[in-house]
């Protein structure tokens, strides 16, 4: 773990050291700041009137939505309503779907902005809402899929221990988590997030970034992007890796090595789909704005990963859509109350069909129908 710290201490140093020493005078993050705004260059006005961004983003975003908002009311519906026994792991992923269903239930505002023309018509309070809820859920999500993570681990490696059943602990890190992302988040709200795009004449929303306020934004992401992301994503690499190693020390045993097999092939699963979800658009976001504040930004890189990283953001948004799914195959606990949840739904209203019908009986005395309610039946569910 010493080996694994000492290179982010040396980034953390790098980028404070760059926070530092770079010059006030910018360049700018997509053209020249003017009272009215800024004057986009050729790159960022492509990007902007692109069918990428006016077109392609909001239909990954229509199935986001689409998808993610059932599935998540779903998850949360059966955490908190069907699971009987609490534990920390069931803790981690109830907050892990309210943390998608909260970053969901935001994502028709990014539709229509999008297929306005990339135009913010809803004012510059909301468009501060918007970024402040899309970040700060979008890290909250990270954060539980490593502490979800290290239980798994913990289980696995420690299956006698007293921590994997301590909810208070678990309970308690949630509440961290939330306390500290929200906190993290406050200076998302200080700078101005609706600016105008003069040569274009319209009105953005977090797609550009004032000069004035380039070292802000810039510092901001970067620390976001190695404390909310980097660590994250090597506390979950070496948790998993560890859990492997211990996994292919037990598989010794015939009869245990096939359901060790499985667990094998869900773990690399799980850290294939958080890597691919999560690493391009922290990547690009890191190597965005660090061009943006070397201020070496003269060809117009920056802006042209800026289209690299809102594009990577739609696949960390597909996220939300596959935790759902991954609860299915990691809890047998959850895919049985997700099962007993539809059949009962299922079956109350075939109950009630048949009852409606058969509670009813016809009198030829009085040419009516009378109800029987010694026949009705309850269901169980």
């Amino acid at each position: 773990m010493k080996q694994l710290t000492q290179p982010f201490t040396l980034l953390t140093l790098f980028t404070c050291a760059r926070l530092l020493t770079a010059q006030r005078e910018q360049k700018g993050f997509f053209g020249t700041e003017t009272n009215a705004g800024v004057v986009l260059d050729s790159t960022a006005t492509e990007i902007l009137k692109s069918p990428l961004t006016t077109v392609f983003l909001p239909i990954v975003y229509i199935i986001v939505f689409a998808v993610g908002l059932p599935t998540n009311a779903m998850a949360i519906w059966v955490f908190l309503f069907r699971t009987k026994k609490k534990h920390p792991a069931a803790i981690y992923m109830a907050n892990l779907a309210l943390s998608d269903l909260l970053f969901v239930i935001w994502i028709p505002l990014k539709i229509a902005y999008h297929f306005n023309g990339n135009d913010w018509i809803y004012g510059e309070g909301l468009c501060k809402v918007l970024v402040g809820f899309f970040y700060a859920n979008m890290y909250c999500s990270i954060l539980f899929i490593a502490c979800i993570s290290v239980q798994r681990y913990w289980v696995v490696v420690h299956p006698m221990s007293f921590q994997r059943k301590n909810n208070q602990i678990a309970v308690a890190i949630s509440v961290t988590i939330w306390a500290v992302i929200w906190l993290v988040t406050t200076p998302l709200y200080l700078y101005e997030q609706e600016v105008k795009a003069v040569n274009i004449g319209i009105l953005t929303c977090h797609d550009v970034t004032r000069p004035s306020e380039a070292h802000m934004a810039a510092g901001y992401f970067l620390f976001m992007g190695i404390f909310g992301f980097v660590i994250p994503s090597i506390v979950c690499i070496v948790a998993y890796v560890l859990m492997l190693r211990a996994l292919k020390n037990s598989m010794t045993d015939e009869n245990i090595g096939k359901k060790r097999r499985k667990a094998v092939v869900l773990i690399v699963v799980v850290l294939v789909m958080f890597l691919v979800c999560f690493t391009p658009s922290n990547v690009m976001l890191l190597v965005h704005y660090s061009l943006l504040i070397s201020g070496t930004d003269s060809n117009g890189y920056g802006n042209r990963a800026y289209g690299f990283y809102i594009t990577t953001l739609c696949l960390a948004s597909l996220n939300s859509c596959v935790d759902p799914f991954v609860y299915y195959f990691i809890s047998e606990e959850f895919r049985e109350n997700v099962k007993n949840t539809l059949i009962c739904r299922s079956a109350r209203t075939v109950e009630r069909m048949r009852v409606s019908f058969s509670a009813l009986k016809y009198s030829k005395k009085s040419n009516t129908y009378t109800t029987e309610s010694e026949n009705t039946q309850s269901s169980n569910c």
